[in-house]
């Protein structure tokens, strides 16, 4: 009679629960995703996503179950009382992780649709968040099965230290390096960052306690560890992006030995050319008076000051980059001599293009290059490139051998 009087008692907790389980997630549940899909705000659909509301209706029947244990048991101290409590308890706790893990992901997604998460990625903060959670709901849980007191089993993980150290040091390192990148901004989602070490050169797509994904320009996927950007150096093109240029620092060899003092030949056919008109007779006129006050031989080029054809083609790079639309004006503007070295005299160029996006910078910088590479022969320079097999069998080689 007792055993059937405990059945009965049993059967109608479960049935009540079950009831309540079902109100919960026919009714209740189903009239608050119809409020949140009429709603204008569109972050209660993110808590609808991640199944925020539809893990808290889990909860109902457990309390039902964890309250009716007393209803079912008369003796509290019973075996059954203990094991019907403890296992509904335990239920509510992993259920209220559940919910609380869902609510930091729909937490991190709101975030993100904000602008400003560009600049700062709550992710790895999430993850530690969502970590230490976890430990404690496990701390929980034993204690609640063994029955005993949390502090003792957060007593007993100090001993274990060095060993969870030792097991756990790449985890640990990334936790705090993830910590670390977030709180110092050193990297954010839509960097580009270029880490030869680990062959990441490209977009950052995602941040992770551990981990940080880097999408390279030939659309592979370089996994970096979090802890390795901090220990070690890479570079990080988000100050390029938000200038208001893209470097354009390239060098062209020319020739020393085309280097030569301009005729007045030379001089009347620079004049036609637009970009130093200007430039040739002012230097005519300060370089004429300068000589004749000072009593300068003209007959020969070396007396006196006198342009050279190297100097006006430097005149006139600089002119026509200072015309182009796509150099911007406003930045760091060089057109300067290198060292000498056995391959020729670098003529450097080191100006900024308006357009940072590769493509249209790389066709804009070629574009620069086919124009100066092309003029240079009309200011009586050659370009100095190796020679060639072809290069040997030329007329000219052959000439000067013979």
């Amino acid at each position: 009679m007792d055993f059937l009087y405990l059945v009965t008692r049993l059967v109608i907790v479960l049935v009540l629960a079950w009831v309540l389980d079902f109100v919960a997630k026919k009714i209740v549940l189903k009239a608050v995703k119809v409020l949140i899909k009429k709603s204008k705000t569109q972050w209660d659909d993110v808590f609808v996503k991640h199944h925020v509301f539809t893990r808290l209706c889990h909860l109902a029947p457990a309390m039902v179950i964890y309250a009716g244990a007393s209803f079912v048991f008369e003796d509290i101290k019973s075996l059954g009382f203990m094991l019907m409590h403890k296992a509904s308890y335990v239920y509510m706790i992993l259920i209220g992780v559940f919910v609380v893990d869902a609510i930091f992901n729909s937490i991190a997604e709101i975030y993100n649709h904000f602008e400003f998460a560009k600049r700062m990625s709550i992710r790895s903060i999430v993850q530690a968040v969502k970590v230490v959670l976890y430990f404690l709901a496990g701390i929980m849980v034993f204690s609640i099965v063994l029955d005993k007191n949390p502090s003792k089993f957060i007593a007993g993980m100090g001993a274990m230290t060095a060993v969870l150290l030792l097991v756990f040091k790449d985890s640990i390192l990334g936790f705090v390096a993830g910590i670390q990148l977030s709180a110092n901004k050193m990297v954010h989602v839509g960097d580009w960052i270029e880490m030869p070490k680990y062959g990441a050169d490209g977009d950052v797509i995602d941040i992770t306690l551990t981990t940080v994904k880097v999408q390279n320009w030939d659309k592979t996927i370089s996994t970096i560890p979090a802890y390795g950007l901090i220990t070690e150096s890479f570079k990080n093109w988000k100050g390029m992006s938000q200038s208001g240029g893209r470097r354009i620092k390239r060098s062209i060899h020319i020739d020393m030995n085309s280097i030569k003092f301009c005729t007045d030949e030379m001089l009347a056919k620079f004049k036609g050319f637009e970009h130093i008109r200007e430039y040739i007779e002012a230097k005519e006129k300060e370089i004429g008076e300068e000589n004749a006050s000072k009593g300068v031989d003209g007959s020969d080029l070396v007396n006196g000051r006198r342009l050279t054809n190297v100097g006006t083609f430097r005149a006139y790079a600089a002119g026509y980059l200072r015309n182009h639309p796509m150099v911007n004006q406003d930045m760091t503007f060089l057109i300067r001599h290198l060292k000498p070295t056995p391959k020729g005299l670098p003529i450097e160029i080191y100006v900024f293009c308006k357009d940072k996006v590769w493509a249209n910078y790389e066709a804009i910088q070629a574009d620069i290059f086919d124009h100066i590479l092309a003029v240079i022969p009309q200011f009586e320079l050659r370009v100095y490139q190796e020679p060639a097999g072809a290069d040997f069998n030329s007329d000219f080689f052959v000439h000067n051998v013979k």
